[in-house]
């Protein structure tokens, strides 16, 4: 196995080949692929840039002709992705360094995407002290700085590059290692979970039930990335459950609070089938920024500064009504065993008898709505009087989860 590097060797030949010299030192195997448009590489690459280009239906010449290098970058991130999926089905890639500008950076993107979760993947970037979600997205990817341009070998770009390269070979090898040898559960089913601050004491118990019943339990933050993560790996066939207590997200996609996770929120488990109990943990509020961030739309509605870096908004009657709604439909399209739990006794710390946020009125406007999207699709609400966070609510959920994945759904 290797640590695949990937780079547009037309510009960034130098610090490939610095790399890939310095990983062959300590004692990783290597290969080379070269994802650049602008001209020929000074350095050979194993994959080159014309095998890149094939795998994405096209050919170098014509992509250079062309004269649009936004356009022959995408179409590189394509091939390199393709070439690099089909490296590790063959069970020949171990990690993957990616060095880059903007462009460059945008097709290790797409290369990293492809690689499952743990595998090492590192990118030394120009662009990685500004907003990398659209190079990181969902995945593990670490970021380096560069600090000075990847252009040419310098006394700063040297530092930078070795320190990648060994980063990256340790990395692999312990990768590797762990590949060969069976850790401990891992042939425990896996249950997905999502959580929130005020919807930590839930989780935690219901966790603690799921261990009890032989699964290990892997719990997602509810802010954004937290849930299209957990929908991703859904999708990859991760999980034999999925415990989506904390819905939270919806409320900030619905509302327009900085949480929202798109939406493509709740369907993953709904369209492959996979087993799944719903509650509405944390539906109660919508999430801005600082105080001084919150909309002035929302100036007289009941807020709360949790900290310095996050205010919450109650959401309204018709807010929840919509909120209610938008999951009842998502949840419809199951086509797996499911069922939604309904804590009439609050769906967060905070909206509980007596505290900031409890609204009985709004509650029960999600509720009903919830429950018309729901009519005729089969799927069981549960309604217990409980707050979400009571132990017996959350038991209650994960007890059934399990009984679904068993097949024993009545």
């Amino acid at each position: 196995m290797a640590v695949l590097v990937v780079a547009t060797l037309d510009t960034k030949g130098a610090e490939a080949a610095f790399v890939r010299d310095r990983l062959r030192r300590d004692g990783s195997d290597v290969l080379v692929m070269d994802v650049g448009v602008l001209g020929d590489s000074p350095v050979a690459a194993d994959l080159d840039a014309s095998a890149v280009a094939a795998a994405a239906g096209q050919q170098l010449d014509a992509l250079r002709s062309a004269g649009d290098r936004g356009a022959a970058l995408r179409a590189m991130a394509r091939g390199a992705a393709a070439l690099t999926a089909d490296l590790v089905d063959g069970g020949e890639v171990e990690g993957v360094l990616g060095l880059g500008g903007s462009g460059g950076s945008s097709v290790v993107a797409e290369v990293v995407r492809v690689l499952p979760v743990g595998m090492p993947k590192l990118l030394v970037s120009t662009m990685a002290s500004g907003d990398v979600s659209a190079y990181v997205g969902e995945t593990d990817l670490t970021l380096m700085h560069s600090v000075v341009d990847l252009a040419g070998l310098n006394v700063i770009s040297r530092e930078i590059l070795r320190n990648a390269a060994v980063a990256i070979g340790a990395m692999a090898r312990s990768y590797a290692a762990a590949r060969a040898t069976t850790a401990d559960g891992v042939d425990r089913p896996l249950v997905a979970a999502t959580m929130f601050g005020v919807t930590t004491p839930a989780v935690e118990t219901a966790k603690a039930e799921l261990e009890a019943s032989g699964y290990d339990v892997i719990v997602f933050h509810a802010t954004g990335s937290g849930g299209r993560a957990m929908e991703s790996l859904v999708r990859s066939g991760f999980f034999a459950g999925v415990l989506d207590l904390t819905t939270t997200e919806i409320a900030d996609e619905v509302v327009g609070g900085v949480l929202s996770a798109g939406p493509g929120r709740l369907t993953g488990a709904a369209e492959l089938g996979v087993p799944q109990v719903v509650s509405l943990g944390a539906v109660d509020m919508v999430n801005f920024g600082p105080r001084a961030t919150v909309p002035d739309e929302f100036g007289d509605r009941t807020l709360l500064v949790h900290n310095d870096s996050v205010t919450l908004m109650r959401t309204t009657a018709d807010e929840a009504r919509s909120i209610g709604a938008t999951i009842g439909e998502r949840v419809a399209r199951s086509t797996g065993p499911t069922v939604v739990f309904v804590p009439a006794g609050g769906t967060s710390v905070i909206d509980a008898d007596g505290g900031p946020f409890w609204d009985q009125e709004a509650d029960h406007a999600a509720v009903v709505a919830l429950q018309d999207a729901l009519a005729g699709s089969g799927i069981e609400v549960v309604v217990r009087d409980e707050n979400i966070n009571d132990p017996q609510f959350a038991v209650a959920m994960a007890q059934r989860l399990h009984t679904l994945i068993e097949g024993d759904n009545p």
